[in-house]
């Protein structure tokens, strides 16, 4: 492994994030690891696959929220298991580790911003295994991990919710969005750009929050989402979650301090406004059926 020039490995490099990741790492000596090259539940394959590399970036894992609540073991296996599992390896072979997190580990009934060591409350299986994960990669190698917890993800590759809003603008009026589940928006090359800074930065391993700055509802981000392609905001109408059960219960609070980056001498990432506006001006969330825009 080389001091001068690192050497990185990416995992789940064909997800939303992964993608952006390789966007951010341009130019560096990177190894792409998508889920058809890499079984992150393999031990034997994760062993084989860090080797060489001076830093691993895990950007895989099961994402199924809702299927996580009858599938937990399938879920725990990536999210939690393997999670550990790269983190020894790297600990092995004297890499950082890199895993993403997210709120989910905490219950939502906060009223102020988490911070990095509040205690995990997960309250449905998918956070509970993501904990697992936290977990097990900070025991396997306290020294070089680094936990970043990021939320509300959206971004050019893969299903959001801002590409699906947008989408269903095309053919509906009007439509109906939470109101009464507050969290920061984040654009996923925000947030792969400031994983790479932390990296460059040499910061302290741990626990950070990746999320964009501020704090909304899924009902103003929506809005804002319209008013950034510039559609009209009042085409969408507020409701409460109890008219969208879904099996897996959601934290109503997911708003993620960012004190963590202050001690390490590195900003945090920038406001969510800002982040969406320039998203939506580069056309980060076209898709194929939402001519809709008046830009």
């Amino acid at each position: 492994m080389s001091a001068t020039r690192p050497s990185y490995l990416v995992t789940g490099a064909r997800g939303m994030l992964g993608s952006d990741l390789v966007e951010a790492l341009h130019g560096r000596d990177v190894t792409l690891l998508a889920r058809a090259d890499l079984d992150v539940t393999d031990r034997d394959a994760v062993l084989r696959a860090v080797r060489g590399h001076d830093v691993v970036i895990n950007a895989a894992a099961y994402t199924a929220v809702d299927a996580a609540e009858t599938d937990e073991e399938a879920a725990l296996a990536v999210n939690g298991t393997a999670v550990g599992v790269l983190a020894e390896a790297c600990a092995a072979s004297g890499a950082k580790f890199v895993t993403v997190s997210t709120d989910y580990v905490f219950a939502g009934d906060a009223a102020t911003p988490y911070a990095e060591d509040t205690a995990h409350e997960p309250l449905n299986a998918y956070g509970r295994t993501k904990a697992e994960g936290e977990r097990l990669a900070l025991a396997a190698h306290p020294d070089g991990t680094y936990v970043v917890r990021t939320a509300w993800l959206y971004g050019r590759h893969g299903a959001n919710f801002p590409k699906t809003m947008l989408s269903l603008a095309a053919s509906r009026p009007t439509l109906s969005v939470v109101a009464d589940q507050v969290g920061q928006p984040t654009w996923t090359l925000d947030l792969a750009r400031q994983i790479v800074a932390m990296l460059d930065a040499d910061a302290p391993a741990g626990v950070y929050h990746g999320t964009n700055s501020g704090e909304t509802s899924w009902f103003e981000f929506a809005r804002e989402v319209f008013r950034a392609a510039g559609l009209d905001a009042a085409r969408v109408e507020p409701t409460d979650s109890s008219t969208f059960v879904r099996p897996a219960p959601r934290p109503s609070y997911s708003v993620l301090g960012h004190d963590a980056w202050h001690r390490a001498g590195i900003a945090p990432m920038r406001p969510w406004r800002e982040a969406l506006g320039e998203a939506v001006d580069t056309g980060v969330l076209e898709t194929d059926d939402h001519a809709t825009s008046s830009r």
